[in-house]
């Protein structure tokens, strides 16, 4: 099997890429877990790009049901049919709606799967789904059939950690923490999106986030995707590296700060600082 390796529009740090290939290998499932904005999402699509393989995505929401991703009975269309005198009610099957899981046990090539932000459902919802993805298999009651995967697909799970997963669940998984990427990473991420970026106004902005980043008291610290919005919006505005450079109080918040700065806590706290440095000064 092909081996991921990154793609021209993703980097993809070593250990990341030891973490897609053990848990292709493994056949287990991959958890992801990183800060918002870090490419968890995006890394699901760059493997099923670099391995040639189709891309299924079930995105959880908090009402979403592992019941969801094997298959629904609609028993109300079912009902509806019979009063209207429609044929398709003698054949139950007509109303079993494939979930996501479905759609990957019987594609014909064994696909990537993305279950994307688990966290954001139940918390019994992963050990809900840990008999059907450990044997590939499951049993549809109305129909008395067992779908089982032709092949076994590559799934990829993502998390943000707003909660705690079930050991049971964690166990069946091999697990991989995305950090947040140092400076020479980010250079070479934003090489792929803004290639012939200038080297000077880059090299202002990046300085100006990653202090951002490790302010203290920050509430939401900017993540990699809202910082690729930032520069593009300083090329936008045709903003030069001398503004980002300046540390004077009235530039101590970075120009165009909504991209980075997502709450008012954010932004009062600049501000307290702004106050601070007036004073100080």
């Amino acid at each position: 099997m092909a081996r991921f390796e990154g793609t021209s529009s993703f980097v993809a740090t070593e250990d990341l890429k030891v973490a897609v290939n053990a848990a292709v290998s493994l056949q287990r499932p991959l958890l992801i877990k990183g800060e918002p904005g870090t490419g968890k999402t995006v890394l699901a699509q760059e493997v099923a790009r670099a391995l040639g393989k189709d891309l299924i995505s079930w995105h959880i929401k908090s009402t979403t049901k592992a019941q969801q991703g094997l298959y629904e009975y609609d028993a109300v269309s079912r009902l509806r049919d019979s009063q209207l005198g429609d044929a398709r009610v003698h054949d139950i099957g007509n109303y079993i709606i494939h979930g996501k899981l479905w759609d990957a046990f019987e594609a014909q090539n064994a696909p990537v799967l993305l279950i994307d932000e688990i966290d954001k459902a139940d918390i019994e919802f992963p050990n809900d789904l840990l008999l059907e993805l450990d044997r590939m298999e499951f049993f549809v009651y109305e129909t008395r059939q067992t779908i089982k995967a032709r092949q076994r697909p590559v799934i990829i799970i993502t998390s943000n950690n707003e909660k705690e997963l079930p050991d049971a669940f964690l166990r069946r998984c091999f697990f991989h923490y995305i950090k947040f990427p140092d400076r020479e990473t980010m250079e070479r991420i934003v090489e792929v999106h803004y290639p012939g970026m200038k080297s000077l106004l880059l090299r202002e902005a990046l300085t100006a986030f990653y202090e951002l980043r490790e302010l203290p008291g920050l509430k939401k610290r900017p993540s990699t995707s809202e910082f690729l919005d930032w520069l593009k919006l300083l090329m936008a505005e045709d903003i030069g590296p001398e503004l980002l450079r300046e540390k004077s109080a009235a530039k101590l918040i970075p120009p165009l700060h909504g991209a980075l700065l997502k709450n008012e806590q954010d932004v009062h706290l600049f501000e307290r600082l702004a106050f601070i440095h007036r004073r100080g000064g």
